[in-house]
């Protein structure tokens, strides 16, 4: 048996889907190495936009504060055509709820400056060690580990180490998915398309809009970029190729017919790359996990391609470190795919539907239904693209739909303890799974069976006061906006589990068993 590991996980690939992962297991008090074949960030913005979900999870990391800096709020997203039409709009409602805490829902950014950002936050923590310039060339699986060699891309020298846990996340063309012999299933689109990155040099009326010209010919993906940048994607037509744009000279008249001059911007790099609708038959083999581009391909019209990724990586993250700690059973690992590939199967249907909408594919019925409003809608309804995450399947107890708090995430106003400190919801709740009593203690809901499985977990229970009320004890939180038991009270719920990623595992209502694995 192998007793002697170089740290607890390595972690293939430092784009920001590694990054998370690493940034999650090092914070929650794992050991860490990671490899990463290139030095130097990707020059090209690829992801153009974050969510407030994601900015949670940067909270959970203690760096959102810091991100948030070099970030810029998204204004609303729009579908129009060249004669000026529109088509469609969603307009971002704040974040919270609440009105103290009130975050913008999306934001612009441009990659290379937001994850130099992570990379220096990551830098700074204990236990995470980066080898750059190192390419995995082996994954090993061990009767108790995983051997992983790589080679230094500058002198060929080969060495190895033994961890616990892999979690390959190196993309899209993955070696370690390679490696391991994982097929991808899907589609790539053929046609190619042409991204064009610009300095802004003069403001534009509704520049700070996400504008999506509408076209069958030519469809462009209009994007306000964080710091002063902006992008255009533009598909090239038949019977052109990347030859005929070897120079800013030729891309400049794809944006005069947008009604783009040097005025406006200037021109300071473009690339050519195809959309991929691409999923991997299995997202682990043993003890290797894969993450991001490494299991899962999408078109970039919902925004979510990175995401999605650093989602898989906080998901995989957390219930890991609980795992490498002997808080979780091992068995938890298998909620990993459970719950993300769902996740990435909506994103990836998502943006499929609305590049119909984008290439004037959309019939008159799908564009409808686009904007239509479920019956017996129980929330204000919001489209599927802003609206709150759900969970759909994984580690949850009792019956999901329009009308239930199942998979539900739990909003984030600001709340008061019990000794008058007011702080954003999350960080008063702690790394910790928690049963939230609407004014009730909540263990008291419970049956001593219950309590006992709640407990082997760690559990709080936390009672939530109305302002109105006294706290009566320590493990209480003041609903200073009313925001959380108007929350619970339109689900009829009075006591939610709720887990360290924020999302309801389950409720009185259906039951407060822990759900099983």
């Amino acid at each position: 048996m192998t007793t002697n590991y170089d740290a607890d996980v390595a972690i293939i690939g430092y784009g920001p889907t590694g990054l998370v992962g690493a940034m999650t297991l090092a914070s929650k008090g794992a050991s860490v190495v990671a490899f990463e074949r290139d030095k130097d960030i990707y020059a090209r913005a690829r992801a153009v936009t974050v969510n407030d979900w994601t900015m949670r999870i940067f909270q959970d990391l203690g760096i959102d504060d810091r991100i948030e800096k070099v970030i810029e709020p998204q204004r609303a997203l729009r579908w129009v055509t060249y004669d000026g039409q529109e088509v469609m709009r969603v307009v971002h409602p704040p974040s919270e709820l609440g009105t103290r805490n009130t975050k913008p829902r999306f934001y612009n950014i441009y990659q290379p400056t937001m994850e130099a950002e992570l990379r220096a936050c990551a830098a700074e923590l204990d236990g995470l060690e980066v080898r750059y310039g190192a390419e995995v060339v082996g994954v090993e699986e061990l009767a108790d580990g995983v051997r992983v060699t790589s080679r230094d891309t500058a002198t060929g020298e080969e060495s190895s180490v033994v961890v616990r846990y892999v979690i390959g996340a190196d993309g899209g063309s993955s070696p370690t998915r390679k490696m391991l012999g994982i097929a991808m299933r899907g589609e790539t689109i053929d046609t190619q398309w042409i991204v064009i990155d610009c300095k802004v040099k003069r403001w534009w009326p509704d520049r700070d809009f996400l504008t999506f010209w509408t076209d069958a010919e030519r469809p462009v993906v209009d994007i306000a970029l964080s710091a002063g940048n902006h992008r255009w994607e533009i598909p090239l037509k038949p019977g052109e190729c990347e030859a005929d744009f070897e120079s800013s000279a030729e891309v400049w008249p794809l944006l005069a017919a947008l009604g783009v001059t040097e005025d406006d911007v200037e021109i300071h790099q473009h690339a050519f790359y195809r959309h991929h609708a691409l999923g991997a038959e299995t997202w682990r083999r043993g003890r290797v996990f894969l993450a991001g581009d490494a299991c899962h391909l999408m078109p970039p019209w919902a925004g979510a391609g990175m995401q999605t990724g650093m989602r898989d990586a906080h998901n995989l993250g957390w219930k890991l470190a609980r795992v490498l700690r002997g808080e979780l059973d091992d068995a938890w690992l298998d909620t990993y795919e459970a719950e993300r590939r769902p996740n990435a199967d909506f994103y990836t249907d998502l943006a499929i539907g609305l590049g119909r909408v984008i290439k004037q594919e959309a019939t008159p019925e799908e564009l409808a239904a686009m904007n239509a409003v479920p019956e017996n809608t129980v929330t204000p309804f919001e489209p599927p693209l802003i609206a709150p995450p759900v969970l759909v399947a994984g580690w949850l107890n009792g019956t999901q739909g329009d009308a239930s708090v199942i998979g539900r995430m739990l909003p984030q106003p600001i709340a008061g303890d019990a000794v008058g400190r007011m702080a954003r919801l999350d960080d008063l709740l702690g790394d910790d799974f928690v049963l939230l009593g609407a004014d009730v203690d909540p263990a008291s809901v419970l049956t001593d069976e219950e309590r006992a499985a709640w407990d082997a977990l760690g559990a709080r229970y936390v009672t939530i006061r109305p302002q109105s009320a006294y706290t009566q004890g320590p493990d209480e939180l003041v609903d200073l906006e009313g925001v959380l038991l108007a929350w619970l009270g339109r689900y009829g719920v009075q006591v939610a589990a709720v887990r360290p990623d924020r999302f309801v595992a389950a409720a009185d209502k259906s039951g407060l068993a822990t759900p099983t694995l």
